[in-house]
């Protein structure tokens, strides 16, 4: 039976309790961070608009899914070039930032989403470009063969969207005690690796003259000389 204790399994790093008062305090420190993040950030809030393309009488229904697509690539370009800018009570850089448009595999429909931090913002700049993108629709009407028409206007939101401070301390403590733990991980064994080398620096040897054995020479030993014995008379 094994009776290694198991505290001696664990790297010489771990086995101090000093080192393990690094994970709490980092969770500590990050969820504070996080929290404090949540409680200054400025709320956001996010509205939707609908648009959908219809095909004109003489244009191929399929079409309307292909232009539907490239509508939504291009419409916060059509929004700044129109009147978006002015419906909506912001710069086009602010339309380019906190605008966007998605569109569907299977549907000729496309939903301009705006953030703002005020809720009416929201929905003006998403109105906005939706009306921007039926607009130049029908201008083009002629030559595409399709127009783009409101399906649904946004509404005005009630709650952020952006994350609040507890959920924003839940994250920054998470993360905190994912560094915290890596470091515990980390340090021992550079401690560990630093000692090695030192060690192994020590028990170098050490060349120069050392004494021989006289077995592990190559001289060899002269005889003895025998004792001298007089001869009988």
């Amino acid at each position: 039976m094994n009776s290694t204790p198991r505290r001696a399994l664990l790297p010489a790093g771990l086995r101090r309790p000093g080192r393990w008062a690094v994970l709490p305090a980092a969770v500590l420190a990050g969820a504070v961070l996080g929290g404090g993040y949540g409680a200054l950030k400025t709320p956001q809030y996010a509205a939707t608009s609908y648009v959908i393309v219809v095909p004109g009488e003489k244009s191929d229904p399929a079409a309307a899914l292909g232009f539907a697509q490239a509508y939504g690539r291009v419409a916060t370009d059509i929004a700044v070039t129109g009147d978006a800018q002015v419906w909506a009570g912001v710069t086009a850089d602010t339309l380019r930032k906190n605008v966007l448009a998605a569109t569907s595999p299977d549907a000729p429909m496309i939903s301009i989403t705006a953030k703002a931090e005020k809720p009416a913002k929201a929905v003006s700049m998403a109105d906005g470009v939706a009306r921007a993108l039926v607009l130049n629709s029908t201008h083009v009407a002629g030559s595409t063969g399709v127009k783009v028409v409101q399906f649904s206007r946004a509404t005005k939101p009630v709650a952020p969207v952006s994350p609040s401070a507890p959920l924003s301390a839940l994250v920054g403590g998470c993360a905190g005690g994912l560094l915290g733990g890596l470091a515990l991980l980390v340090r021992p064994k550079r401690a560990a690796a630093r000692g090695e080398a030192r060690h192994s620096r020590q028990a170098a040897p050490v060349t120069g003259t050392a004494d021989v054995p006289a077995s592990a020479s190559g001289a060899v030993p002269a005889p003895a000389a025998s004792a001298h014995q007089p001869e009988a008379v």
